[in-house]
């Protein structure tokens, strides 16, 4: 894991606003990036993203990939791109 340093910190939290009126999150430890209509909102995605990011969370399941309208089968069968191999 790479570690990113924004003004001289290696630590924390550094928001960035956006064109489209958007704020970034990113968490400079990690190098993880959320964002949001509001810095709170892209603090809160940002925690998130990381505990995501840590292997938290809940693994995908064959009800939840039918529930967003994939064949759980069909996904199965396909190679892996060569970048995840």
């Amino acid at each position: 894991m790479k570690n990113s340093v924004r003004n001289g910190q290696t630590a924390g939290v550094e928001f960035g606003h956006e064109d489209d009126g958007s704020i970034t999150a990113i968490g400079l430890e990690s190098g993880v990036a959320s964002f949001g209509d509001s810095k709170s909102e892209a603090l809160a995605m940002l925690a998130e993203a990381l505990e995501l990011h840590e292997g938290g969370g809940e693994p995908v399941t064959d009800d939840d990939l039918e529930a967003w309208g994939i064949e759980p089968d069909a996904q199965r069968d396909n190679e892996l791109p060569e970048f995840m191999q």
